[in-house]
C-alpha cells in the first residue's frame, strides 16, 4: 500500500511539472513550443529545469508533448491509488475479522468464573460494534496517510516554482492547524463517550431483550423503555458532539485557507508582480497542498472518534487472555470405573458451598443429587466438568485425579443438559449438532430418537430442517428440553449430566425421558441433578445435598 502510494505521488509529480510551461505557452500565445536557448533566461528556473528534462532525453516541448504527459501522470496516479485504496480496503476488513477471532478464542478459552460476570451485550458490542468502528479507524489512518503524501508531492511543486512562498505559507497553514486542533481533540472525547456507552447500551438491550416476555406480561415495558432511552440520549448527545466538531473543523479550516490562498494572490500579482503563469502554478501548488493538509488532520480527527473502540477491544481480548483456563496435557480419560469427589471443599467467593463432601457416581449407573436451592446442586456439576476447581480435596475419575488428565479430552466425554432449554434461531439438525460436520443427518436422528424427541420431530413438515424460532419459541418446552437432550447424546458421551432436565416437562414427557435414561443406563454413566420423583425412583443411587455436605439416601 505504502510503495503504491509513494509511486502514485511521483506519478502526480512529474505530471504537474509540465503545468508552468503549458501555462506560459497559453499566455505568450506566440507559439505552440517552448522555444529553448534564448528564451530560456525568461523562463522560471524550475520550468527552464523541466524543460532541459525533457530536451535531454529526446522529446521537444511542445503543447502536445506537455499535454500528453501531464495525462500519462495523472492516469499512473489514479491507478496506483485505486491499487493503494483496494489494498486499505482488504486489510481493513482483514483487520476486523482478526480481532473478532482474537476476541472469540480469548473469551472461549477464558476460565468459567470470568465468562458468567462479563455481560453478554458488552461482549456482543465487542464483536459486532467495536470491530467495525477499528477497521473503520484504520481506513482513515491509512487515507490520512495518502492524503498526507499527496500534500507532499503538490508541496513539493510549490517549492520548486518558490520556495520563499511556500515557506510563509506552509508557516501559516502550520498555524491553522495547531488552532484548529482543540476540535480534534473534542472529538475524541465524544469517541470515547461512544465507545463506553454502545457498551453498556447494547448489555442493557440484551438483557432486556431476554425478558421481554415477562416485561410485556406484566404490563412493565414502559420501565424498560425509560432506561434504554435515558442511555441512548447520553449516546445522542455523544454524537451530537462529534458532528458538530467534524462540521465545525471543516469550516474553519476551508475559511482560514481560502482567505490565505487570496491573500497570497493578491500579493503576488499586485506587490511582487509574479508572473501570471508562475502565479497560477504557485496557487495551485500551495492550495492543493493546504487542502491536503486539511483532509489529512479530518481524517485524523475521524480516525481519534473510532480509535477508542479499538483500544476498548484489545483491552477485552487483554483481559480474557489473562483469565486463560489452564486445560492441561495430562493423560485421556477413560471413565471405565467411577467419578469420585472426595472430600471437597469449595468457596464461591465469600460463600461456603462444600464442605468435606463426598459423592461417588459408579460407571453405568444412574446417580442423582437432590437438595434445596442454593444447596450447590449446579457447582457440583460445575466442579466435575472442570469449570469449577475446589480449594481442598480431590475429584478423581477411574482414580486419576481431575487436574493431571487431560481436561478437553475430559469435557469431550460429557453430555451436558442445562436447566435453561434454550435453542438456537435454527434448524433443529444444527441445535443438536451446534453446526459440527462430522455429524451427519444419520446421527442426529439417533440422538433424536435417544433423547424421546424423534416422534414429533418426523411429524413436523421440514423434518430436522425445521426451523425451532428465536430461543425455541416455536417448540414447546417438553419438546425443546427432548432437542436439548439429543444434543448432549449426539457426539455419543460417556457421562451425561442433567440439571433440572425434566424439570420443563409435563408427566407424561417426563416418563418418556425417564424411560429414555433408564434405557441409557448401562451404556454410558449418568449424574442427574433433580427434584422431581421420577428420577429419584429410578436411580441407582441417591445423594441428598445439605449444608455443605452430601448424604445418601439410597443406593
Amino acid at each position: 500500500m505504502l510503495i503504491a502510494i509513494l509511486l502514485a505521488g511521483v506519478a502526480e509529480g512529474l505530471g504537474l511539472s509540465t503545468l508552468l510551461p503549458i501555462l506560459n505557452i497559453a499566455v505568450k500565445d506566440d507559439s505552440l513550443a517552448v522555444i529553448p536557448g534564448a528564451a530560456l533566461e525568461q523562463q522560471n528556473a524550475f520550468e527552464e529545469n523541466v524543460v532541459s528534462a525533457l530536451t535531454s532525453v529526446g522529446l521537444d516541448p511542445t503543447l502536445g508533448i506537455l499535454l500528453l504527459l501531464m495525462v500519462v501522470g495523472v492516469t499512473f496516479r489514479n491507478i496506483l491509488l485505486l491499487l493503494a485504496e483496494r489494498q486499505v480496503g482488504y486489510t481493513a476488513a482483514h483487520v476486523a475479522t482478526e480481532l473478532r477471532l482474537d476476541m472469540l478464542r480469548a473469551i472461549m478459552r477464558c476460565k468459567w468464573e470470568y465468562y458468567i460476570h462479563q455481560p453478554i451485550g458488552k461482549l456482543t458490542n465487542s464483536l459486532a460494534t467495536e470491530a467495525s468502528r477499528s477497521s473503520q479507524a484504520f481506513i482513515q489512518g491509512s487515507t490520512a496517510l495518502i492524503y498526507f503524501i499527496q500534500a507532499l508531492v503538490y508541496g513539493g511543486i510549490a517549492l520548486a516554482v518558490d520556495w520563499q512562498a511556500t515557506l510563509v505559507s506552509l508557516s501559516i497553514g502550520g498555524v491553522i492547524v495547531l488552532i484548529s486542533h482543540s476540535l480534534v481533540t473534542m472529538a475524541r472525547r465524544a469517541g470515547k463517550k461512544q465507545t463506553q456507552l454502545l457498551s453498556s447500551l447494547m448489555a442493557q438491550l440484551t438483557d432486556t431483550l431476554q425478558s421481554v416476555k415477562p416485561l410485556k406480561a406484566m404490563a412493565r415495558e414502559t420501565s424498560a423503555d425509560a432506561l434504554l432511552t435515558h442511555e441512548t440520549e447520553r449516546l445522542n448527545k455523544a454524537l451530537r458532539k462529534q458532528v458538530f466538531s467534524s462540521a465545525l473543523l471543516g469550516a474553519v479550516q476551508d475559511q482560514m485557507f481560502t482567505m490565505l490562498i487570496a491573500a497570497g494572490i493578491f500579493i503576488a500579482l499586485a506587490y511582487i508582480n509574479m508572473p501570471f503563469s508562475t502565479a497560477i502554478v504557485l496557487v495551485i501548488g500551495i492550495g492543493r497542498m493546504l487542502s491536503f493538509f486539511g483532509k489529512v488532520q479530518k481524517q485524523y480527527q475521524k480516525m481519534a472518534i473510532n480509535e477508542s473502540a479499538f483500544w476498548s477491544l484489545k483491552a477485552t481480548i487483554a483481559e480474557a487472555e489473562v483469565e486463560k483456563e489452564k486445560l492441561g496435557s495430562g493423560t485421556a480419560p477413560q471413565l471405565k470405573q467411577a467419578v469420585k469427589l472426595d472430600n471437597i471443599c469449595f468457596n464461591y467467593g465469600d460463600k461456603n458451598v462444600f464442605n468435606h463432601l463426598n459423592i461417588e457416581c459408579l460407571a453405568g449407573q444412574l446417580t442423582t443429587i437432590i437438595g434445596p436451592s442454593g444447596a450447590g446442586k449446579t457447582s457440583l456439576i460445575d466442579l466435575v466438568i472442570g469449570l469449577l476447581w475446589p480449594q481442598q480435596g480431590q475429584i478423581t475419575i477411574d482414580g486419576v485425579p481431575l487436574e493431571k488428565l487431560d481436561t478437553r479430552q475430559w469435557r469431550s466425554l460429557i453430555g451436558y443438559v442445562p436447566q435453561e432449554n434454550v435453542l438456537l434461531h435454527d434448524s433443529i439438525e444444527n441445535n443438536v449438532t451446534l453446526g459440527d460436520e462430522t455429524l451427519g443427518g444419520e446421527a442426529t436422528i439417533a440422538a433424536l430418537k435417544a433423547a424421546g424427541a424423534w416422534e414429533f420431530v418426523s411429524q413436523l413438515a421440514e423434518g430436522t430442517h425445521h426451523i425451532v424460532g428465536e430461543r425455541g419459541g416455536k417448540l414447546s418446552g417438553g419438546q425443546r428440553q427432548r432437542i436439548m437432550i439429543a444434543r448432549a447424546l449426539v457426539h455419543k458421551p460417556r457421562l451425561l449430566i442433567l440439571d433440572e432436565a425434566t424439570s420443563a416437562l409435563d408427566p407424561k414427557s417426563e416418563q418418556a425421558v425417564r424411560e429414555t435414561i433408564e434405557q441409557l443406563r448401562g451404556q454410558l454413566t449418568i449424574l442427574a441433578i433433580s427434584h422431581q420423583t421420577t428420577l429419584v425412583e429410578a436411580a441407582d443411587r441417591v445423594y441428598q445435598l445439605q449444608d455443605g455436605k452430601a448424604e445418601k439416601i439410597k443406593g
